[in-house]
């Protein structure tokens, strides 16, 4: 049997499986508890991660806390996710799978309560996150937008010789790379559409 600083074969083996399993469940549970959890981290969801990487370290590595067995998780880790970045860049339908789809929060200076119901905001959380952005009223905004990694961007009106309000404005995403241009597509369509 193969010998690999005092760890045999087999016992690796079981290390990069576990750690797989591991990611890919932990990845799906974030996934299923929404964007939030990744873009805006609050106290509670600051804890949740805290926690989760704890006790999920054990999972990975069993028995075997010797520097290979720590070694080998750690790379099963990083090759997992440099696989799944390619998938998701390659395919399209993979990639929303995977990291869903932008959210308009607000069109028009309405608020859709829907969507914010949908992906776990709060109004509070709203209003601050228009604050953050320079603005101090939800109407003062054309769109806000919960980006796919879980950020907010805040579109303004133009108003008139002066096209942008104070603070920092980020544009809507640009659509991926072989897409067709939907025209109110997903979640209500973005801004301008």
């Amino acid at each position: 049997m193969f010998d690999f600083g005092g760890i045999h074969l087999p016992v690796l083996g079981n290390t990069i499986l576990r750690s797989l399993v591991v990611y890919l469940a932990v990845l799906a549970a974030l996934r299923l508890a929404g964007k939030r959890h990744v873009g805006q981290l609050s106290i509670v969801d600051f804890v949740l991660i805290l926690l989760v990487s704890n006790s999920v370290q054990n999972a990975m590595v069993g028995s075997d806390t010797s520097l290979a067995g720590g070694l080998v998780a750690a790379l099963t880790l990083i090759a997992v996710n440099l696989v799944l970045t390619r998938l998701v860049f390659r395919n399209e339908r993979f990639g929303a799978m995977l990291e869903g789809e932008p959210a308009l929060l607000v069109r028009n200076g309405q608020v859709n309560e829907g969507h914010l119901a949908r992906e776990g905001i709060r109004p509070a959380e709203l209003e601050a996150a228009i604050r953050e952005h320079g603005f101090e009223d939800v109407r003062d905004c054309r769109s806000v937008i919960q980006e796919i990694d879980g950020s907010i961007s805040v579109v303004p009106y133009e108003t008139g010789a002066k096209k942008e309000q104070p603070g920092e404005v980020r544009l809507p995403p640009l659509p991926r790379r072989g897409s067709r241009h939907r025209r109110g597509g997903r979640r209500g369509g973005l801004p301008g559409q």
